[in-house]
């Protein structure tokens, strides 16, 4: 295991797309809007997602360069993914949220952590 990462672009890719991310979920694009309501997220907290969002954007970004800190962005990425699986299971929300967002950035996630920090 590596505590920065090797490759960097991986990393740098995955801060665009989290950053993007916090960008459709300041005033939530409808889909993100619809997702939030689908899983039962309450609207009070609907503005904690862009901080989440572009604090992963930041983790990543100055986890080029601070030894542990995009590992640990990267893992908690993952984890925050595998919270949102499970509450589009808990809610049976077994759509296009499911399958196609929260698995496919899971997935993207947990192959940065893999790729960049532990091979």
């Amino acid at each position: 295991m590596t505590l920065l990462p090797d490759p960097v672009w991986p990393v740098a890719a995955l801060a665009l797309i989290c950053l993007f991310d916090g960008l459709l979920c300041l005033k939530p694009v409808q889909f993100i809007a619809d997702c939030f309501r689908d899983v039962g997220w309450p609207r009070r907290l609907w503005w904690i997602m862009p901080v989440i969002k572009f604090a992963a954007t930041g983790g990543l970004v100055a986890g080029i360069w601070i030894e542990g800190l995009g590992l640990l962005t990267s893992a908690c990425l993952v984890a925050y993914f595998i919270g949102a699986i499970a509450m589009h299971v808990r809610a049976r929300d077994f759509g296009r949220n499911l399958f196609l967002n929260a698995s496919t950035m899971l997935a993207i996630c947990a192959g940065v952590l893999i790729w960049c920090f532990a091979l």
